[in-house]
């Protein structure tokens, strides 16, 4: 390898292999690895000894006068020198028809705010290659936090001071702050990696997450009697919105009588099924008609967080679809009858506060349906076969409670339930 001075950084002419740069080490000051068969093809050895590949070139048509550009295209380590070397050739044949590829990513750069990168990141990368569910937990934590506070800012400024400021703001809520920092920085290696930030500009990096405890709120046998209870009164008279006696007046409200929650059956029924079935909340929101095979008793999903699952529905769940209207293509109808319905945090709300279990979140059903199977001896791999979990050691949190086929498990939860949610109503004798 030849090395010589220039330009105040040290330069190297050399065929660039794996084996060449694995043999470049760093000098006091950085250098460049130039190969020696792709003519503008080569590699940055900074003085710490990371080694960087990038391009240089003069644009076509001005001569030998015209300023040397110089385009980075990514870390040693993260491509290969292969990789690098076909993405320069891309870059200089691009170069040959008369194009200037740096002029142009500076032109990208400098128009790209933080939210524009986050509508390319979302349309481009988490549309096409993420869930369903997971791609609207994404574009819900941006459009909430993250956009507001530095939509307008360019994406290449953003400080990690100001995304830790972000990150800190919502404290309070340890997992969704967490969950934000992590999107923020995959919205950052997304822009890295089509060049419309600079290398290692990830302002998530380095900061600290909070500590995040595992909620594991199961409901008792009394619980789930209010529970049952509640949406019993939600779907027949309806919730009182307000039960101390301190409503708002107002000659614009509705009567007093009137001022009452009501159930739609598809509220009522998802709700219901959420608790005798253990599923997640888009499964069962998500689910469609075409998915229910009520003659052998299974909801037959596509796709779910684990893949493709089925879920065998016990004697109360099989009723509940039995019985429920069919208004459209999803289970749970939506606003609109080909669109499903996206939450029920109003329903729920009202529900828990008639119960008395306000701070339970719909997922709380799940754990308590596993935590029922785990605490009657079903066993773990049962429970975990019931719940659609693909790894063992996902189940294996209900160990402490009590650590056939699924068709009796599954009746055995269910029943327990609906003993609950349903007790026998007291009858007294008349005394002769």
């Amino acid at each position: 390898m030849s090395v010589e001075k220039g330009g105040g950084a040290t330069r190297a002419t050399v065929r660039l292999t794996k084996r060449a740069l694995d043999q470049a080490k760093p000098l006091p000051k950085p250098y460049f690895v130039w190969d020696g068969e792709l003519k503008g093809f080569g590699a940055r050895i900074d003085p710490g000894g990371a080694k960087t590949f990038a391009v240089r070139y003069r644009p076509k048509g001005h001569g030998a006068s015209a300023p040397k550009r110089f385009i980075t295209i990514g870390r040693y380590g993260a491509l290969t020198v292969d990789e690098a070397r076909n993405r320069a050739k891309e870059i200089l044949g691009a170069v040959a028809t008369g194009e200037d590829p740096a002029a142009d990513l500076a032109l990208k750069r400098a128009a790209s705010t933080f939210k524009e990168i986050a509508d390319l990141f979302l349309r481009e990368h988490v549309g096409p290659k993420r869930k369903m569910s997971t791609a609207q937990d994404y574009e819900s934590l941006l459009t909430t936090y993250a956009i507001p506070a530095l939509g307008n800012r360019k994406a290449e400024a953003v400080t990690r001071a100001e995304v830790a400021r972000l990150h800190g703001q919502i404290g309070d809520r340890p997992y969704q702050a967490n969950r934000l920092l992590a999107v923020i920085g995959s919205l950052y290696t997304f822009a890295e990696r089509r060049c419309l930030v600079p290398e290692n500009c990830n302002p998530a990096k380095k900061i600290e997450k909070f500590p995040e405890e595992r909620r594991e709120r199961f409901l008792t046998p009394e619980e789930l009697e209010r529970l049952g209870a509640a949406i019993r009164e939600g779907e027949t008279v309806g919730i009182a919105w307000r039960e101390d006696g301190d409503a708002p007046k107002s000659k614009h409200l509705p009567r007093e009588e009137n001022q009452r929650t009501l159930l739609s059956p598809d509220a009522a029924a998802a709700l219901r099924l959420l608790i005798f079935t253990g599923a997640r909340l888009r499964e069962i929101l998500h689910l469609r008609w075409e998915h229910v095979d009520l003659g052998r008793g299974l909801l037959l999903l596509p796709d779910s967080k684990t893949g493709r699952k089925t879920i065998v529905l016990n004697r109360p769940a099989l009723e509940i679809l039995q019985t429920h209207p069919r208004g459209g293509s999803f289970v749970i109808g939506g606003s609109q009858p080909d669109r499903p319905r996206t939450d029920l945090k109003k329903p729920w709300s009202a529900v828990c506060r008639r119960a008395g279990l306000e701070g339970v979140r719909l997922h709380d059903l799940r754990h308590t349906f596993a935590s029922i199977g785990a605490g009657a001896s079903l066993g773990l791999p049962i429970v975990g076969k019931l719940l659609g979990h693909s790894q063992a050691q996902t189940t294996a949190r209900y160990a402490h409670l009590d650590a056939d086929p699924l068709l009796r498990a599954a009746n055995l939860i269910g029943e327990r339930i609906e003993r609950s949610m349903n007790p026998p109503v007291a009858t007294i004798s008349a005394e002769t």
